[in-house]
């Protein structure tokens, strides 16, 4: 056996692995995470687009790309700002982040997450030009406020969790609101279930950096459940879900929806189960560890595109909810080099 001396006279002459500036910035932004963010307005925008849409090269290309710019900014100005309020924190627990590790300076990652902020909220603005009203500012303006409340306030409250949730249901209603008309239940319905899910993930993750306590994670489990259960109902809520479940006027047209309404269930339970089986691991392990806990917060995350690609589908069919599943091929591939917590 080795020594600790001799083990650390060792590991002081190991050549120091040195990390550009290109590569900080990617990691303080969790650039991985960003791909969920634009899946989640993406869906939003196809979500209320008319049965009879087809998409125009020119309005809608400028509003899906201004949808786009805001949600990313907005996103990233929170994980910018997040690692600036919880500098402390993470000196403590995640020193090897780029903050806390120096090589990133506060001042500039200050800079940079406000900047951020400012201009997603522009962005959304710029959208109401065209789609011919003001509510998509609206809500990236309450989506940024929502976003300043968790980083400063209610990160370390009971209350966080519902804040980010929060902060991922208004992401899809930004993509929602490329619609001038009040939103449907269902709609409603579909913003609210990812943020349930987001809330379920965020309990679990609240303490990814130690050990984590095994009814705080079973609980937060059954919230994510819960989120991807309320997209499951969606079919109850709404008339506008692909398949003709809900048709009627056939000889046995009703046998038909029942069926395609059992094939979406279990299409629903098996993309569930897919997502939370990590979660379930770590809930029955007897001595949840950081690395697991990390490990089931990083899948569920990049797994958000899975649910808005579901949601998407039901409503747009197969071809577009590809287009937003898509989005899980950057995430995945960045996600190899980038961390995701």
């Amino acid at each position: 056996m080795m020594s600790d001396e001799l083990k650390n006279n060792v590991e002081s002459r190991l050549p120091v692995r040195k990390v550009s500036t290109a590569q900080s910035y990617l990691d303080l932004i969790r650039l991985p995470n960003v791909f969920t963010a634009m899946a989640d307005v993406v869906m939003g925008f196809l979500f209320v687009q008319a049965a009879d849409w087809r998409w125009d090269a020119w309005s809608d290309s400028w509003t899906l790309c201004l949808l786009l710019a805001a949600s990313s900014l907005l996103y990233i100005s929170g994980v910018v700002l997040n690692d600036v309020f919880d500098l402390e924190i993470d000196r403590q627990q995640r020193p090897e982040r780029p903050l806390p590790s120096g090589r990133m300076s506060l001042g500039a990652a200050r800079r940079l997450g406000w900047w951020l902020l400012m201009l997603g909220v522009v962005a959304g603005s710029a959208t109401g030009f065209f789609v011919g009203h003001l509510r998509p500012g609206i809500v990236a303006a309450l989506l940024a406020t929502c976003i300043l409340l968790y980083d400063v306030w209610l990160k370390r409250t009971p209350l966080g969790p519902l804040a980010m949730g929060g902060c991922r249901m208004l992401n899809v209603l930004l993509g929602m609101h490329a619609l001038d008309a009040p939103l449907p239940a269902g709609h409603w319905l579909v913003a609210g279930g990812i943020g349930v899910y987001v809330a379920g993930v965020t309990w679990f993750a609240r303490r990814e950096a130690e050990e984590s306590d095994r009814l705080q994670l079973g609980l937060a489990t059954l919230v994510m459940i819960l989120g991807i259960a309320m997209l499951a109902s969606f079919p109850s809520w709404s008339d506008r879900a692909s398949g003709g479940w809900l048709a009627m006027g056939r000889d046995g047209a009703m046998v038909n929806a029942q069926h395609t309404l059992t094939r979406w269930y279990l299409l629903t339970g098996i993309l569930g189960l897919m997502i939370v089986w990590r979660c379930l691991w770590a809930v029955l392990d007897p001595d949840p560890i950081p690395i697991r806990i990390r490990i089931a917060v990083t899948q569920c995350i990049l797994s958000i595109v899975m649910l808005d690609a579901l949601a998407c589908y039901a409503v747009r069919g197969v071809y577009w909810a590809s287009m937003v599943l898509l989005l899980a091929l950057p995430a995945i591939f960045f996600g190899r080099s980038i961390e995701s917590t």
